[in-house]
């Protein structure tokens, strides 16, 4: 069973990562690139410290903090544990992917942009969605983050599905946190 779900993730990954072609791969490469996202990050900053003022603003930002250094830190645990190589990295399949440079080390499941861009966004809308009602559309950041992860051929399908599984699950706790430690420490002030 478990060999059927590997050999079928691979396939699909082959078929998704040959959907690519070069006058795309510059554009998927700055997709996968975190700096790349920057202009959004500051946007949403704005739109944090904005919404709730100075110092509601910093607690948020200090906890959104914890929530990535949290999220960074439980996948490489999982990456550690699982140890799974990277397709990228998979002699028998390099024939079969589509090549880049941009080949990282380190184990594939379960991915870190899948995973922590959800965990984030998830967060956030949560956060700010009865403040801007277009806080929906975040959800295309991780889509977007995600899927560029195979179209480099550097994670797995089951990887990024399992990242925004975790994320999910990652972004709805750390809002109750949030919500349950703001109203300990600003009822008070």
């Amino acid at each position: 069973m478990i060999d059927t779900i590997i050999q079928k993730d691979q396939e699909f990954l082959i078929f998704l990562n040959n959907l690519g072609s070069e006058q795309w791969d510059g554009f998927w490469l700055t997709i996968t690139n975190q700096f790349s996202w920057t202009p959004l990050f500051i946007f949403i900053f704005y739109l944090i410290f904005k919404q709730f003022g100075l110092r509601k603003g910093v607690f948020a930002l200090l906890f959104i903090t914890i929530l990535i250094a949290f999220s960074d830190q439980f996948t490489n645990l999982i990456k550690n544990t699982t140890q799974r190589i990277r397709p990228c990295n998979v002699e028998e399949l390099r024939a079969y992917l589509r090549t880049f440079s941009y080949r990282p080390r380190g184990y594939s499941f379960w991915s870190g942009h899948a995973s922590l861009s959800t965990t984030i966004t998830v967060f956030l809308i949560l956060l700010l969605r009865k403040y801007y009602k277009g806080m929906f559309l975040l959800i295309l950041f991780p889509l977007f983050f995600g899927y560029s992860r195979m179209y480099l051929g550097v994670h797995f399908p089951i990887d990024v599905f399992s990242g925004y599984t975790s994320g999910l699950l990652f972004g709805v706790l750390f809002y109750k946190l949030y919500r349950l430690l703001e109203n300990r420490i600003f009822v008070k002030f």
